[in-house]
């Protein structure tokens, strides 16, 4: 039995729509799970936009490994490009895999750069991803005194 999903069910999972527009950081075509990647594009009828693109988008694909340099100025980088809403899907590498990332480093840097960790899931047989939202798009509530 596998520990993931098939890439089209993770696609889904990850709330995926069509016509989205997605910026993917840290592709690395040398571990980064191809068909994974092929599913989200085919969801989404578009091809990943990079860093250098002016799109905001709705959604980040942040492929993140230990020795990346700092997570947290990625993470704000990576808001800076995205809706108000919006969520980054940071996958990292699973236990036991070249560049995994301990789950404390991802809940350290999350508060600092202004987001809140909401669940993570296994996305392939490599990766795992953590959903990260801005802490104002969860923040409608208001505040009693």
């Amino acid at each position: 039995m596998k520990s993931a999903q098939a890439p089209v069910a993770t696609v889904e999972r990850l709330g995926i729509k069509p016509d989205q527009l997605l910026l993917e950081v840290g592709f690395d075509q040398s571990d980064c799970d191809q068909s994974l990647r092929d599913a989200i594009t085919t969801k989404t009828g578009n091809q990943f936009l990079d860093a250098s693109s002016q799109e905001v988008v709705d959604a980040v694909i942040l492929w993140w490994r230990d020795g990346d340099g700092d997570l947290v100025d990625e993470l704000v980088d990576a808001l800076t490009y995205l809706t108000e809403d919006g969520p980054i899907w940071l996958f990292t590498p699973k236990v036991g895999r070249a560049g995994y990332v301990e789950p404390s480093d991802i809940q350290d840097s999350a508060p600092t750069a202004g987001m809140s960790q909401t669940t993570s899931f296994p996305v392939c047989a490599d990766w795992s991803a953590t959903r990260l939202v801005a802490r104002s798009a969860g923040n409608n509530k208001k505040k009693s005194k």
